[in-house]
């Protein structure tokens, strides 16, 4: 075991960290999966692991599990926790890092106490959870758990048109390793996630630490609109096929849908034009839609006229568009036999739901999942304006540290 100079000190990670994969253009960071940032940060990790001696392993589907292992090397009824290291283009350093470091900064202090675990405890860390470079969220978990099949994720590409399997191959990893692991998902009793709050609730309330209640139902969309290619000087507006006009429909029409919903949330985050010129009509738009709400139907609902929005524009227009599912992630409602138990670890921690994904998310449907939620006074996420204050990470560490206490010797 070597030298630790940050135990039990999620701050002091954080700071390690700080310069890998800044964003000169956006600012925040840019560390989608397979880059030189994302592969830093996981050597990063392996070193911090090694240090704490902790069992380090790289399953098939590109997630590193650190183990503290027990007397006798049985892993199963596991306590997992951890996060992702990868971000969206021009991010924050808490979302998903935040999650990773605490792990790290629990067992230091787990250790710190004296405790024997009675069984087994890994820190995990999840490639591609945002989905900013293949376009599916939470990908190493859907992997693991069997939502997303192995066949369609090794053709997904990227904006330059690279492939899944051509990255991960670049990167060192096997492509043909990807896909379900029942057998190590039976291993686990339980995984805790940590991961700084995507909204203002914990600042609303005067909190420094909530438990996650819910995850909104969300999906996104790949929106392909064909037109016409033309001369933006030569071609009178009434002879035009422009696919840049329906997609402006679409834009209005997913914020006049959602908005006709409480507490539904639509975005259109992404538009391509091609070929992009000033000068020239576009001969075809891409977009890319997300949309959330408690309630999953409302989802579809809302999609499925966006939908007949954009076909009556088309149609208009002289256009035609197609609309493909990339991902759907029904509501989920953590374990609540788990979610008990920690509510008596931690009596004062709010409950509250979030409208963003998670790995936990997506494992809830094979294994007993739960999230603790460290307040981010801006609200903001996704952005580099998201912030959480020291006292509050060494808060959240704490909680963990109190949360896997209680289930290593439950």
């Amino acid at each position: 075991m070597g030298a630790i100079t940050t135990a039990g000190d999620a701050n002091a990670l954080l700071a390690e960290i700080a310069d890998i994969g800044t964003d000169p253009v956006r600012g925040g960071y840019t560390r989608p999966v397979f880059s030189a940032p994302e592969l830093e940060l996981r050597t990063w990790f392996a070193r911090h692991a090694a240090d704490r001696g902790l069992a380090l392993e790289t399953d098939g589907n590109g997630i590193i599990w650190a183990w503290w292992d027990v007397p006798g090397g049985d892993r199963s009824g596991a306590i997992v926790t951890g996060s992702h290291l990868d971000s969206v283009p021009g991010g924050g350093n808490f979302d998903g890092p935040l999650g990773v470091v605490s792990g790290l900064a629990a067992v230091d202090r787990l250790r710190e106490r004296g405790v024997a675990p009675q069984r087994p405890l890994a820190v995990a860390v999840f490639p591609e959870e945002e989905g900013s470079r293949f376009g599916v969220a939470c990908l190493g978990s859907r992997l693991l758990a069997g939502v997303t099949p192995p066949s369609r994720v090794r053709e997904l590409t990227d904006e330059a048109g690279v492939s899944y399997a051509q990255a991960a191959t670049a990167a060192g990893f096997d492509p043909d390793r990807i896909g379900p692991d029942p057998e190590r998902l039976a291993r686990i009793a339980a995984f805790v996630e940590l991961h700084v709050e995507q909204g203002r609730g914990l600042e609303d309330l005067g909190q420094p630490v909530a438990l996650a209640g819910a995850i909104l139902g969300h999906g996104r969309w790949h929106v392909i609109i064909e037109g016409r290619g033309d001369h933006a000087g030569a071609t009178r507006m009434s002879d035009r096929q422009d696919p840049v006009v329906v997609a402006a429909e679409m834009i209005r029409s997913t914020r006049e849908r959602t908005l006709a919903v409480p507490d539904a949330r639509g975005t259109v985050g992404r538009i391509a034009v091609v070929p992009g010129g000033t000068n020239v009509i576009a001969s075809r738009a891409e977009t890319w839609l997300d949309v959330r709400h408690r309630d999953e139907a409302s989802v579809r609902r809302i999609v499925a006229e966006i939908r007949a929005d954009v076909q009556r524009a088309a149609e208009a227009e002289g256009c035609s568009v197609r609309v493909e599912e990339q991902s759907f992630s029904p509501t989920v409602d953590f374990d609540p036999k788990l979610r008990a138990h920690l509510r008596t670890v931690l009596p004062a921690a709010p409950v509250l739901d979030t409208g963003a994904g998670h790995d936990a998310g997506v494992l809830a449907a094979a294994i007993p999942t739960a999230m603790l939620f460290v307040r981010n006074p801006t609200g903001a996420s996704h952005t580099p304006a998201e912030t959480s204050a020291p006292a509050d990470v060494d808060a959240g560490v704490e909680a963990l540290t109190d949360v896997l206490h209680s289930l290593l010797t439950y």
